[in-house]
């Protein structure tokens, strides 16, 4: 698929959108921006740099994208700070912590990042602004839950954090007090990418047959790794109850997360649940599989993210944006996104939400209006062009432009 022009977007965009932003960039047109995040695959960050990036281009800024080098190592250090930071139970040791600094370092020596404006995305680079060689301004970009991090690992990671010019967080609860401003920015969906544009019937019949996935009774859809804060075996048994009244069946996209320490035992847990119900169908896809993502939430009945604790909750994003009723755990940007009777629910447990999609299955009407506000609600909040805006708006904030 070709790279959109800004242009494009008026079609899907509130209307004087794209004007707009016009506008806003003329103020920092020709300035130096640079992304630096953990990888260019997998993950809603990578996501969202591989169209933000090139629209800040567009509108003449200056902006390139660096990732950090391949290194195990440090790979798996940064992963385990990061599930501690959102309060896992996983152990943060003195050998994580020098791993963390010793990969930062290497990366450091190979990386040479000179801006107006660097943004360094969630922990991973986080420690580059300790090595850092040239001047600009410095931002660190948080995009996971911190709101309630283990004590040891925040103050580790505090000690890169205050040498920054400024934070932004995705949602008010995920900050912490910290001695340099901080901004809130939204995440957002691409809505003409693979994962999001429309696709015809056949299209969807097609993809959802090579998949196996037959559709002669409602789907029920979760699409998240095989991670304990997505919940997946909740799901299993939310649509168990759900089963017992409705004849349904569910579908999770996932798979272990390869540098979750928890991610393969999971997996198979989910695999064991699933075995003995043929209307449970459990697909672990590649993260390139952004179309059958896309095919799967259009076939879906109802779409849930029974998470315990979650970042922004982009899967909410792109259901809410094809018109789906989204049940979700009560946890981080799924309570920003869904509002509840509106354009979907929020709940607090199996039961819960086994309640919610019985509701939904057996009131056709009411999810044709819920997923009607939600497309809405996502259209005026949470699409690329949002997003793009308010970082134009804090870069020239931050540069006085």
């Amino acid at each position: 698929m070709t790279t959109p022009s800004l242009e494009e977007y008026a079609e899907v965009t509130a209307a004087g959108t794209v004007e707009f932003l016009r506008r806003l960039s003329e103020r920092v047109q020709g300035r130096r921006c640079v992304h630096v995040s953990a990888t260019r695959t997998g993950g809603g960050v990578a996501e969202i740099l591989h169209r933000l990036v090139p629209l800040l281009n567009d509108l003449g800024v200056r902006a390139s994208w660096e990732t950090l080098p391949v290194d195990e190592g440090f790979a798996t250090a940064a992963k385990v700070l990061h599930s501690a930071l959102q309060g896992g139970d996983i152990k943060l040791g003195e050998e994580v912590m020098e791993a963390y600094v010793g990969g930062t370092r290497r990366a450091a020596r190979e990386l040479f990042i000179d801006g107006d404006i660097v943004i360094a995305h969630d922990p991973h680079p986080a420690a580059l602004v300790d090595v850092r060689s040239a001047g600009g301004i410095w931002v660190w970009r948080c995009h996971a839950d911190v709101s309630q991090p283990q004590r040891r690992a925040w103050a580790f990671l505090r000690q890169f954090i205050v040498k920054y010019d400024a934070a932004i967080y995705s949602l008010p609860k995920f900050s912490q007090r910290l001695p340099i401003p901080q901004f809130l920015i939204h995440p957002s969906i691409d809505p003409l990418s693979d994962k999001n544009r429309e696709l015809s019937a056949a299209e969807i019949d097609r993809i959802l047959e090579r998949l196996k996935v037959p559709r002669d009774k409602p789907i029920l859809l979760q699409v998240s790794r095989f991670n304990r804060f997505k919940d997946p075996l909740g799901v299993i048994e939310a649509y168990r109850i759900v089963k017992k009244r409705e004849d349904c069946c569910l579908v999770l996209v996932g798979g272990g997360d390869t540098d979750d320490p928890e991610g393969e035992a999971l997996s198979a847990e989910v695999g064991e649940a699933a075995s003995h119900d043929p209307d449970i169908h459990v697909l672990e896809l590649p993260p390139e599989a952004r179309v059958e993502v896309n095919a799967l939430q259009r076939a879906a009945t109802v779409v849930l993210q029974k998470s315990t604790r979650e970042g922004f909750g982009l899967t909410v994003t792109e259901a809410m944006w094809k018109r789906k009723p989204v049940v979700g755990g009560f946890a981080g940007g799924i309570t920003m996104q869904v509002v509840y009777d509106v354009t979907g629910y929020t709940v607090h447990s199996v039961e819960g939400a086994a309640f919610r999609v019985r509701q939904l299955l057996a009131d056709p009407a009411l999810r044709e209006a819920i997923g009607r506000d939600a497309r809405e609600f996502v259209r005026h909040n949470f699409l690329i062009t949002h997003q793009l805006g308010d970082n134009l708006a804090l870069m020239a904030l931050l540069l006085g432009s």
